[in-house]
């Protein structure tokens, strides 16, 4: 298969069509070889406009919802970004381009070595892999600039909202109702409420961040 033509053809027909115009991204996404972020049985999959589940509740978002975070987003030189629940290290490696420098952060462990394997396989120096929780966070390596939580999630992450810096933005899909939303934080003095950005098809909720179900009386 030929991954680079598979590529190019995810950004005209998955990307640019969809209202993301930044070409920085565009070309970040076109270079950045997705399949290597996947099980090698999946690899021949990784152009098709689908989530791919590549870990037990851990999935790639589509190129559209992906590179529509992204923009939201909206990272450039000088930022400093936390990715959070990188899993394989796609989101890492795509925000390196953009961004001066990318904390990412993996509960798994197998997940984390894997990430940061593949990053030094693509020479991304300006990021590092750092096991931690998701709904904890990495404090001690912020403020940060921008925050990414490329996965669905359904409560509010205030911890993670607590290490943005002053103007900066968390940018997340957030499922109310069973709808999902890409969302953008932006932090103000101590107010820090999502605005919506895009509709989602993403489903898969993100462990540790289900809302909680139960039975009133």
């Amino acid at each position: 298969m030929d991954f680079q033509a598979a590529r190019k053809h995810m950004v005209d027909s998955q990307v640019r069509p969809n209202d993301v115009t930044d070409l920085r991204l565009h070309r970040a996404m076109e270079e950045i070889p997705r399949e290597l972020f996947l099980p090698t049985e999946l690899r021949g999959q990784a152009y098709i406009e689908r989530e791919h589940t590549y870990s037990p509740g851990r999935t790639m978002l589509t190129a559209r919802d992906f590179s529509k975070l992204v923009a939201a987003a909206d990272p450039r030189q000088g930022d400093l970004v936390l990715d959070v629940a990188c899993g394989s290290g796609y989101s890492t490696a795509i925000l390196a381009v953009l961004a001066d420098m990318v904390v990412a952060i993996e509960s798994d462990e197998a997940l984390a070595t894997t990430a940061q394997e593949n990053l030094t396989a693509l020479d991304v120096a300006n990021a590092a892999v750092v096991v931690s929780e998701a709904r904890i966070g990495a404090a001690d390596q912020g403020p940060f600039d921008i925050i990414f939580l490329g996965s669905v999630i359904e409560l509010e992450p205030e911890t993670l909202l607590a290490q943005l810096k002053e103007g900066g933005r968390l940018v997340t899909i957030l499922r109310t109702d069973g709808v999902s939303k890409g969302v953008v934080y932006k932090k103000s003095g101590t107010a820090c409420s999502p605005t919506e950005a895009f509709d989602s098809s993403a489903s898969t909720i993100l462990p540790g961040f289900q809302a909680v179900t139960g039975f009133r009386f």
